[in-house]
């Protein structure tokens, strides 16, 4: 059998994957200036180019003309494999149960949140802050894939592998019913600014190990985010009965009393 030789561009791309993971790049964090890269790489800017066209195609990173190259969040297929698998059907009939995960996740949060608070780790601490700053991204996508990164990393560092797992597979159950509401709060200016206030709470309180202080702050933010959720598929659907209305006949002898 021929064994065709690697391609050059292939190489690099499993370099940059590397050094994401050497970095620990989170979800929404950007990548190096192209020119950097390809210093820090010792390779052409063209082959890097292709590299990371490569990553793209294959989700790890997205690209954003003019804004740069960033990481994407990348999650295993947890629902398989964990507890919450029957609620796939559910939300696949009806998908007015992802309100009740919503109200799940105010238990699991709350706690995950407590216990990070308490068993954080140096470690932990850094990844967190890592990850509430890249929240602070412009792209609406970037920024609502790093807001759910930094959710799971306060269940990782809660150290309790249930949780982590229930928290897991919540999000992987939200990802396609929730992502576009998600977004959608990123592009309002004040809600914006909202959930940025409250994610630094919740990170305070977890960075100098108030636990009652992280409880309380995630149970304010999770609060804020079903409300403000369900006020745009409100919205949403409001704006769809609007267009089913008949509209007045063309003809104003039709229009009269």
């Amino acid at each position: 059998m021929i064994v065709m030789p690697r391609r050059l561009s292939d190489e690099i791309a499993s370099r940059v994957r590397a050094l994401i993971e050497e970095q620990q790049l989170e979800a929404g964090m950007k990548l190096p200036a192209e020119r950097q890269l390809a210093s820090q790489l010792g390779v052409s800017r063209n082959s890097l180019r292709e590299a990371l066209a490569t990553l793209v195609s294959e989700g790890v990173l997205l690209s954003r003309r003019g804004g740069g190259t960033f990481v994407r969040w990348q999650h295993e297929d947890w629902s398989g494999q964990n507890i919450v698998q029957p609620l796939k059907t559910l939300m696949e009939n009806d998908p007015d149960y992802s309100f009740d995960i919503l109200e799940a996740r105010h238990a699991i949060e709350t706690s995950t949140a407590w216990h990070a608070a308490m068993r954080a780790t140096p470690a932990d601490k850094e990844k967190l802050k890592a990850c509430f700053e890249a929240t602070h991204s412009s792209d609406p996508d970037i920024a609502s894939q790093a807001d759910v990164r930094f959710h799971l990393a306060i269940a990782e560092a809660s150290h309790n592998v249930v949780l982590l797992q229930t928290m897991r597979g919540f999000f992987d159950l939200l990802q396609s019913s929730v992502k576009q509401s998600r977004q959608r709060m990123y592009l309002v200016p004040p809600v914006f600014a909202k959930l940025t206030e409250q994610h630094e709470a919740v990170l305070n309180a977890i960075l100098v190990g108030d636990a009652e202080a992280a409880r309380t702050a995630m149970m304010a933010h999770l609060g804020f985010v079903h409300t403000t959720i369900k006020r745009f598929d409100e919205d949403q659907a409001r704006q769809a009965r609007i267009t089913r209305l008949p509209g007045e006949s063309a003809d104003p002898r039709e229009n009269k009393a």
